[in-house]
């Protein structure tokens, strides 16, 4: 897209129209149930904590997806698990914004989570919401579950949940 054509684009409004459309039409009580129930169960295999925020555009205020992110990252209180093993993926729906920030205690390359960003996009382009977001989460138990592997005798169901399961809309 043109430069011109995204200033114009935000300009009027789009990617908050777009964004509410598509949290209406795509996330829907049963879909964040199915979320919540993927979510949950996988936090079962690691110590890891799981939080989906979904935003229906950028705000104003904010430069770029990363920046957002990272504030959303904060006042959300990701960073508050143990072992600071907290994970947020942050969706702008109106601006086709993915981004996975993962605390110190996760040891995983940023190519690693830049990649699982790329397929979810994919996945939203061809209208597969609810399918990818899926997908997405197993990818992320994957490499969570690789790189926080449950000590021996240890039990990762029995840690207590520190971030909501649903996803959560701001």
């Amino acid at each position: 897209m043109h430069p011109a054509v995204g200033k114009f684009a935000r300009a009027c409004g789009w990617p908050l129209i777009s964004g509410h459309w598509r949290r209406s039409r795509h996330f829907n009580a049963a879909a964040l149930d199915r979320l919540a129930a993927a979510i949950a169960e996988s936090e079962t295999h690691h110590p890891g904590e799981l939080l989906v925020v979904l935003e229906t555009h950028l705000p104003d205020h904010v430069p770029d997806g990363v920046t957002r992110a990272l504030e959303v990252f904060g006042r959300q209180r990701v960073w508050d698990t143990p072992e600071r093993t907290g994970m947020l993926l942050y969706i702008a729906l109106g601006n086709r914004c993915i981004e996975l920030i993962a605390d110190r205690g996760i040891d995983v390359p940023d190519a690693t989570w830049d990649g699982v960003c790329r397929k979810i996009q994919e996945g939203f382009r061809r209208g597969d919401y609810l399918g990818t977001l899926e997908t997405g989460i197993d990818t992320i138990e994957g490499e969570l579950k690789a790189a926080l592997p449950v000590a021996d005798g240890a039990d990762a169901a029995a840690d207590p949940n520190r971030l909501p399961d649903r996803p959560v809309f701001i």
